[in-house]
């Protein structure tokens, strides 16, 4: 029997796996398209999930990474579908980077914010690519209007099945995320030092008593949340059916009995009669 491994696109796994130093480092220059050498440190501000609204069940890690040059990245992973992303990854950038000025201070203090994005769903189901890096440019002419946001967005379920020698390295830690199986993280990790690092840090985490405690109730609360989305879609769905219905019925009682409705719509006549009564 293999032994226990956490799945490191669940949150909680993911957090402790960026703690990791060697990780992070090579997640970063991956992802920003540096050497590893050139990151020369990195500091994790806030490795807490967030929570900034009474409404947000999301469970969205923020992990706050104060680098060498002083550019903040904000690294996000979301397991549930959240159709308005953009928004909301745009909403938290711009308050980050709102969030470094004070007043009387001059806007050359602004510092590059950076926001990466972690998504178990397809964002843009029109496009193939599960990796895109944006900026603020040109409409016609894409110049660059300024380089101090940038948004960088891997999306998991996008993930081509097979892996070449020359993979880049960004494909290969978003396989790390998305793997689930010893034999994937082992081949990954012989592959790049970062994820060695990563699936040893893995293993540590995975065999801890307290921290699979904590894993596992991760797990329940993002089950529990895709169930209650999966459920209110069903009972919208529902209303919806319920309410074309009643239309329908309201408009054919003007010239017909409800027994012909009940012959032409195929409905039974006691569901006919509820509909009426409410």
């Amino acid at each position: 029997m293999e032994p226990f491994l956490m799945k490191p696109k669940i949150d909680f796994a993911f957090k402790e796996i960026m703690n990791d130093e060697t990780a992070l480092r090579g997640f970063l220059s991956a992802v920003l398209g540096l050497k590893a050498e050139e990151i020369q440190s990195v500091k994790i501000q806030n490795t807490d999930l967030r929570k900034v609204h009474t409404d947000d069940k999301q469970g969205i890690l923020d992990v706050n990474v104060l680098m060498n040059d002083n550019t903040e990245i904000d690294i996000e992973i979301q397991l549930s579908e959240l159709r308005i992303w953009p928004e909301r990854s745009t909403f938290y950038l711009a308050k980050k980077f709102v969030d470094q000025i004070k007043e009387g201070e001059p806007y050359s203090v602004l510092k590059k914010c950076v926001s990466i994005s972690i998504l178990d769903f397809e964002l843009f189901k029109e496009e193939e690519s599960f990796y895109s890096r944006f900026h603020i440019a040109e409409d016609t002419r894409h110049f660059i209007y300024t380089d101090k946001v940038e948004f960088h967005v891997i999306e998991l379920p996008k993930l081509p099945e097979a892996i070449q020698e020359n993979s880049s390295d960004i494909l290969l830690w978003a396989k790390f995320f998305a793997a689930e199986k010893k034999e994937d993280f082992e081949m990954l990790a012989e592959m790049n030092t970062g994820i060695s690092s990563a699936y040893q840090r893995l293993q540590v985490i995975s065999q801890d008593d307290m921290m699979r405690q904590e894993y596992e109730a991760r797990m329940k609360a993002v089950r529990d949340q895709n169930q209650y989305v999966i459920e209110a879609e069903e009972r919208g769905i529902e209303k919806g059916i319920e309410t074309g219905q009643k239309i329908l019925i309201e408009s054919m009682l003007h010239s017909m009995s409800i027994e012909e409705i009940a012959r032409l719509t195929k409905m039974p006549l006691s569901h006919i009669k509820q509909i009426i009564e409410r």
